[in-house]
């Protein structure tokens, strides 16, 4: 087991988990920061201190109410569908490729593609607001066509890893794939 900090797109810390499960068999986790209880804490005291303000001068308790469920249903949205906890890549050469996010409340999305869909794994960049960023993407193969490229699926969609960090999962990847073909 390897466990090593990189850092992400914006340049927050995030920690990459190698796990070695046979020659034919690795697991890529990549864990971002857990959710802040101070920057809670100051969103939170900003949106009710702004209520209170205007429950102030307008004598309404509608707002107060109003403020307190806004506060309450936008933390659980982000913690349940924006807050990914980690990311993970399981490559296993004769069956495939799972992909996983888990997120802060504990649900978790997993989708798999079977390893006669795949084409290859490679490293892409595409141009995000100013900068060029790479992103880790598996290109499937085109059922009518088995040379061309039918689609193309992003990983690590979520952390946003910077190069350094795509690299290394990309080198293990692609021994993982030579050995299965």
């Amino acid at each position: 087991m390897e466990d090593e900090t990189f850092t992400d797109i914006s340049g927050k810390s995030i920690c990459l988990d190698c796990q070695s499960h046979s020659s034919f068999c690795r697991e890529f986790t990549v864990s971002s920061p857990k959710v802040s209880i101070g920057k809670v804490m100051v969103y939170t005291c900003s949106v009710w201190l702004l209520a209170y303000a205007v429950f102030f001068l307008t004598q309404n308790t509608a707002v107060l109410s109003s403020a307190i469920l806004i506060t309450l249903v936008g933390m659980m949205f982000h913690i349940h569908f924006v807050k990914v906890d980690h990311e993970t890549l399981l490559v296993i050469g004769s069956l495939g490729i799972q992909v996983s996010s888990s997120y802060a409340s504990g649900r978790e999305i997993t989708t798999f593609i079977e390893m006669s869909k795949i084409k290859d794994i490679v490293i892409n960049e595409a141009i995000y607001m100013h900068q060029i960023i790479y992103y880790l993407c598996v290109l499937l193969k085109d059922p009518s066509e088995p040379s061309a490229v039918s689609s193309v699926v992003p990983l690590f969609q979520s952390s946003k890893p910077r190069l350094n960090c795509l690299v290394k999962v990309y080198k293990s990847c692609q021994e993982i794939l030579s050995k299965s073909q």
